[in-house]
């Protein structure tokens, strides 16, 4: 299965947060899952990116996403 990558702009566009978002993130210990490829290049798949959506999906500003 082939899935689409993308590089930390453009998931940052699909995401809409800033490319510093999703750096910080990964150097604080990576909520949003990411691919290295070789010693530098970080690419995210589109998949993951859907999923990390899916599970942040909140039904009050009090719900912290654990189990209820």
């Amino acid at each position: 299965m082939i899935s689409q990558l993308l590089n930390t702009a453009d998931a940052a566009k699909y995401l809409t947060v800033s490319k510093a978002f999703l750096e910080r993130d990964r150097w604080a210990g990576a909520r949003v899952p990411f691919i290295k490829i070789g010693s530098r290049a970080v690419r995210y798949r589109l998949s993951d990116l859907e999923t990390y959506v899916d599970s942040q999906v909140r039904h009050s500003t009090s719900d912290t996403g654990g189990l209820a």
